[in-house]
């Protein structure tokens, strides 16, 4: 899998890592790193996956992948705990809760395991090793930028509604890191746009099906709804299957976070107007290396921005942006 280009060159894990040797421990063995994803099962992070298993091959270490199917806080702390029996030189994990991995996630760090975090994160913010607060241990934090690219799905939403009527951000859950800042980003960015009325949210679980019910049940009660931002993968498939059968497509415009292969057609027909993609690969190939150079004991930047990509009708034929869309 071939990163970005900027990135190779600007990131300063990279640049931090590139002159680290994996060293052989005591007994012979390989370094390893154990990676706790949010869930396995969407494309997103079958391609973060894939960039971490890249850099564990391009430095030589041994890579512990394991998640549930589904983000399920009692499913990942059981995952966890399992990986922090194993004693890994580092642990590398987008915690399923900001609030209730804090506690579990802390276990590996009594037990000396640098951890850093990767696409989420616990506590406030995502700014580690300020000193305040009990989510302040982990090293670092590797994903986009939330927050801005809430503030562009809404900016791209708004010329598509033609600045005014009703949306609504059909969200996962309450409480989890990422999908939370785009939100905020989002209502932000909208209220720079007076005409438009941001509805309730809603949450679908991270359940394609749920999405598109969520859809079908607002647009019964806002028949002249104008648009959704959709919060992540699942949502926006979920948003676009339910528009769709809706016979909607067209009237009800999509601004989409994430880009499985399926947008690329979404977006071709009309039913999706953009989509952000993030780069999970990148996510996933720093957050080894910054795992790998925390386990050598090398100091690593507390907070590492990975791009996004937006894709829509004007470029999604273009091989540069198309080869953003993720893995299956």
């Amino acid at each position: 899998m071939r990163l970005p280009r900027r990135a190779a060159l600007a990131a300063p894990a990279l640049l931090l890592a590139a002159n680290l040797r994996p060293a052989a421990a005591q007994d012979g063995k390989k370094p390893t790193i154990a990676m706790v994803p949010l869930f396995t099962t969407d494309a997103f992070y079958v391609t973060l996956g894939k960039g971490a298993q890249d850099a564990a091959n391009a430095i030589g270490v041994n890579l512990l992948y394991q998640g549930s199917a589904v983000a399920d806080v009692p499913q990942q702390v059981n995952i966890l705990n399992a990986m922090i029996a194993r004693a890994p030189d580092a642990l590398a994990i987008a915690p399923a809760d900001r609030v209730q991995l804090v506690a579990p996630m802390r276990k590996a760090f009594d037990a000396k395991i640098p951890i850093v975090t990767v696409d989420t994160y616990i506590g406030e913010t995502g700014m580690y090793q300020t000193g305040a607060g009990p989510a302040d241990f982990p090293l670092s934090y590797i994903a986009s930028d939330n927050t801005e690219g809430g503030r562009v799905a809404a900016r791209a939403l708004a010329k598509a509604i033609g600045d005014k009527g009703k949306v609504f951000v059909n969200n996962t859950r309450p409480g989890v890191s990422t999908p939370d800042q785009r939100e905020a980003g989002f209502r932000e960015e909208m209220k720079k746009h007076p005409d438009i009325e941001v509805l309730q949210t809603q949450y679908n679980e991270g359940d394609p099906g749920k999405a598109a019910a969520t859809l079908s049940a607002v647009l019964a009660r806002a028949p002249d709804l104008a648009g959704v931002f959709a919060i992540n993968v699942n949502s926006g498939i979920g948003t676009a299957n339910g528009v769709k059968a809706a016979g909607k497509t067209g009237a009800v415009k999509i601004a989409a976070f994430d880009a499985p292969e399926a947008m690329v057609d979404y977006i071709k027909s009309g039913l999706v107007d953009m989509a952000i993609a993030q780069h999970p690969a990148e996510i996933g190939w720093f957050g080894v290396l910054t795992a790998f150079a925390a386990a050598k004991g090398v100091p690593v930047p507390s907070r590492i921005n990975t791009g996004f990509t937006v894709m829509d009708k004007t470029n999604i034929e273009d091989p540069a942006i198309r080869r953003f869309v993720y893995i299956k």
